[in-house]
């Protein structure tokens, strides 16, 4: 910058610091410490208004933090609380039951609305008669009172369902699912889908059971029979075609759980309506147990096929507690001199009362041998079928009855009664079916089981000696029984049936009666074992049995003729 003084320019340079300096310190002016210049202080009313500004603004602050976390913290909560992430499931498939020829037996019944299959299936079961106690039922899926699932998949309690529940039960899937307060889906996501259970093919043929149990229900209620139950099996493979018990439950009131009267009845029937009577039924078997007990007296060579033993309607000996009197054993009939096929035809008592306690001069097996030879045929064995609660029998012995009776000695009566299946003789009807394939088959005994070709069950094989020879004759003696012997209902032209029939005496003063019939077709090539047994009927109601299963089969000729070929 230039200033100019009357005659003279004079040049000087005024820099930006200077043009602000204090006139009063100018002259003392140290340009290298810039002292002298101008300073002017905040205004306090500037920082009062400043204040003011961040006072208010911490005061909103201090009274939304009070108002979200103190009254209003509560709501917030609860907000918080619905507003979240729910883990739920996607139900999977349950496996589907079908019988050996695809009838479905058993499947899912979907709501309609749920395609995505966000809510339990109803498992439902085939609408017809003889299934209940062999399918059994489920424990459905089942929410609390909030409505979340504590059991998240079916759970079988009986039959099949239990049985082969980890086969057929499948894997859940999930779905996470955000939710506002008022429970509204805000967002869903699938984590994992569902896997189905496992289908399963059982051996039985549904046309076969419903015919057994149907003809069962009949005789019992035109007999007054208080139940029933049956098995028929392929005594090479040990799959089992039929299985039933009645009464039964229907396994769809059961799951379903809403029929509270119906669910009340079975549990107050005094029939036992939860009993499967075939696997779980101990009955005393009574005269089917003399085709095996005829087979171990010729194997011990205690009797030959040929001789005749004079069955005139009893036998008596010294009572042991009144040696003055006759201990007396009858028998239903008078039937002159009999052989061994005879007396199993015509059942005779006082035959195996001596062939198996003895008698005079005619040696007996003895309970030892009695009890060997049962056991042998495993006739009071659990057999190891895949049901579930099996129970094994009861074969007196003098062990036996010294555990029962206390202080009470096994005496000859005891053999004589056990001889003829009664006393404490107790079997299934499932294990006395598996008894007879060993008959059948001369001397393979196979395991049952209700699922169509496992391998490993049919490799379940048990080989016991045979003499085949003597084995022939209770083979004849018991086709005898159809032909001309107490089971004549069996005589028919579709096959031939080997046979024999049971009545025994039950409750208190034997006034009731089970009635029996076990037996194997065909008679030349056998293929199948059978039992039938009508539980505690009328004294006088022999046979009854026998017919049931004259029904199944003549039915089996017409509707199902490939098991004859």
């Amino acid at each position: 910058m230039k200033f100019h003084t009357k005659n003279k320019y004079i040049k000087k340079e005024i820099t930006p610091d200077e043009i602000f300096l204090d006139s009063k310190n100018l002259p003392e002016f140290d340009t290298q410490q810039f002292e002298g210049r101008l300073e002017k202080a905040i205004p306090k009313k500037s920082i009062f208004g400043l204040g003011i500004f961040f006072l208010f603004c911490a005061s909103i602050f201090i009274y939304q933090l009070g108002n979200l976390q103190i009254i209003k913290g509560e709501a917030y909560f609860k907000k918080s609380e619905n507003n979240t992430l729910m883990k739920q499931p996607i139900f999977a498939d349950r496996g589907l039951i079908y019988d050996r020829n695809d009838v479905l037996l058993s499947w899912n019944v979907w709501n309609k609305d749920d395609l995505n299959k966000f809510s339990s299936p109803t498992r439902t079961y085939i609408n017809e008669s003889g299934f209940g106690l062999l399918l059994g039922y489920v424990s459905s899926p089942a929410k609390d009172s909030s409505g979340q699932y504590w059991q998240d998949s079916f759970i079988g309690k009986d039959g099949v369902e239990k049985t082969y529940n980890s086969r057929l039960t499948g894997t859940n899937g999930v779905r996470i699912t955000e939710t506002d307060v008022k429970g509204t889906i805000q967002s869903e996501n699938i984590v994992t889908p569902p896997v189905a259970g496992e289908n399963i093919k059982l051996s039985v043929d549904s046309r076969i059971q419903k015919k057994m149990y149907d003809s069962i229900v009949s005789m019992a209620e035109s007999a007054s029979f208080s139940g029933g139950a049956g098995v028929l099996m392929d005594i090479k493979t040990g799959e089992i075609l039929s299985m039933t018990s009645y009464p039964e439950y229907n396994p769809n009131v059961l799951s379903q759980g809403e029929d509270k009267k119906t669910i009340n009845g079975y549990f107050s029937d005094k029939r036992k309506v939860f009993l499967n009577r075939s696997v779980s039924g101990l009955y005393a078997p009574g005269s089917i147990v003399k085709p095996f007990l005829g087979y171990g007296a010729l194997a011990e060579n205690v009797i030959s096929p040929l001789k005749q033993i004079l069955s005139n309607g009893s036998i008596s000996i010294p009572n042991p507690y009144f040696p003055e009197k006759k201990s007396v054993f009858k028998d239903h009939g008078s039937f002159g001199y009999i052989d061994m096929r005879k007396a199993i035809a015509i059942s005779s008592d006082v035959y195996f009362y001596e062939i198996g306690g003895g008698f005079e001069s005619q040696k007996g097996l003895g309970i030892s041998n009695i009890d060997k030879y049962a056991r042998m045929f495993g006739i009071a064995d659990k057999t190891g079928v895949d049901v579930s609660l099996e129970k094994s029998g009861i074969i007196p012995t003098p062990e036996w009855k010294a555990n029962t009776f206390k202080g009470d000695a096994w005496r000859v009566g005891d053999t004589y009664n056990t001889s003829i299946g009664q006393y404490g003789f107790q079997v299934t009807p499932l294990s006395i079916t598996r008894a007879v394939s060993g008959i059948a088959s001369m001397g393979i005994i196979p395991t049952p089981h209700i699922l169509l070709g496992d391998k490993n069950y049919e490799s379940k094989l048990t080989t016991i000696p045979i003499d085949k020879d003597k084995m022939k004759v209770i083979h004849e003696a018991m086709r005898m029984v159809v032909t001309e012997g107490t089971a004549t209902a069996l005589n028919l032209s579709s096959v031939k049936v080997a046979a024999k029939s049971g009545t025994a005496q039950v409750g208190l003063g034997n006034t009731n009666t089970n009635s029996w019939i076990i037996g194997f077709f065909p008679y030349e090539n056998p293929k199948y074992s059978f039992a039938i047994l009508m539980e505690r009927g009328p004294k006088a109601a022999s046979g009854n049995a026998t017919r049931v299963m004259s029904e199944v089969i003549d039915y089996m000729s017409v509707y199902t003729p490939e098991y004859f070929k």
